[in-house]
């Protein structure tokens, strides 16, 4: 039988929540999991811990929350666990080639993509903005350069054509939590494999930025039913409507395309199931809003409160709303 590995666990979004409680169950010693602080959040911005902390403290492990982990008590911190592996997942924080250094067998790394596709913070979103049938996730070996490492195993999954960030999210973190515990078990057994990466077909998922949420209806009803799709639910494409924001949730380009004889973002029909928006080839049905300051509520809902006029024309002067919580640290199935 394979020797029950010491592992110290860095992660801090919901990504890497699957994956701690796979681990925690498995045959091999979770010493600490490693967090960011407490950070200021909602309305009150009263602070809340990461969804990794909540587990961790459910589960009854000792949790670390450094400013940083590579500063040197974070370092040292880990350094007195003595770990046989760093393992890390949705953790948001580059680590020091002295961290990297730190476990006996080496930090291991669970990526929400088919690397080396989707090198970077966003792969789940830039996945889906591509227009992807087909993504997954990789357990890799880390290196000082980001997602380069060799890879120990994959996992790959198709893309639903309707499906968005929330469930695309969810079921590659599933995905990669049975992954991760196979990877381990691999690693305790000598047999887990070091397969170079093709640099050449390497391609990148930069942060999302502010901009990328709008709805530019100029464009192709294909490519918005992909943006609403990316960053549903959240953090929510969006647009304008009478000076205020309004989220598109749920949207779904209409077929066969052609111009239905409105300008761009002009609402051309009102139907009991949702409204049409006029793009630059198409239309979008949108089937799923959320108001500013208000909750997600089906559009058969909104048009009840909400007088939406044929002819009216969505504002994109008001689209750009609050930053986007996409584009922040920690990142979603990466380092």
């Amino acid at each position: 039988m394979a020797d029950s590995l010491r592992v110290v666990f860095l992660g801090a979004a919901e990504f890497a929540v699957p994956t701690l409680h796979a681990l925690a169950a498995g045959p091999h010693e979770l010493c600490a999991v490693f967090t960011r602080p407490d950070r200021p959040a909602g309305r009150g911005r009263r602070l809340r811990a990461s969804p990794v902390k909540r587990a961790a403290e459910a589960l009854g492990l000792p949790v670390h929350q450094p400013a940083r982990v590579s500063s040197p008590a974070g370092l040292e911190a880990v350094q007195a666990l003595e770990p046989d592996v760093v393992f890390v997942a949705a953790f948001g924080e580059i680590l020091s080639p002295e961290l990297l250094a730190a476990p006996r067998l080496g930090p291991v790394n669970l990526h929400a993509s088919l690397l080396p596709r989707y090198r970077g913070a966003a792969p789940i979103q830039r996945a889906l903005l591509a227009g992807e049938r087909e993504t997954g996730v990789t357990l890799q070996w880390m290196t000082p350069e980001l997602d380069a490492g060799d890879i120990i195993l994959q996992r790959a999954t198709p893309i639903g054509p309707e499906e968005g960030f929330g469930s695309l999210h969810d079921r590659l973190a599933a995905l990669g939590a049975q992954a991760a515990a196979e990877a381990l078990d691999l690693i305790a057994r000598g047999e887990a494999p070091r397969l170079p990466q093709a640099r050449e077909r390497a391609t990148y998922a930069p942060p999302i930025r502010r901009e990328e949420l709008l709805l530019d209806w100029r464009r192709p009803a294909a490519e918005l039913a992909r943006v609403v799709r990316a960053f549903s639910p959240r953090p929510g494409a969006r647009t304008g409507r009478q000076g205020r924001l309004l989220k598109v949730i749920e949207a779904r380009a209409l077929a066969p395309p052609g111009e239905r004889g409105g300008v761009p973002g002009q609402v051309i029909e009102v139907a009991g199931g949702g409204f049409v928006v006029q793009t630059g080839e198409g239309g979008l049905l949108v089937l799923r809003v959320q108001p500013e300051a208000g909750k997600a509520m089906s559009a058969a809902d909104y048009l009840k409160g909400h007088r939406l006029r044929l002819g009216e024309v969505l504002d994109l002067e008001r689209s750009a709303g609050p930053p986007a919580s996409s584009g922040r640290r920690p990142r979603e199935g990466t380092r």
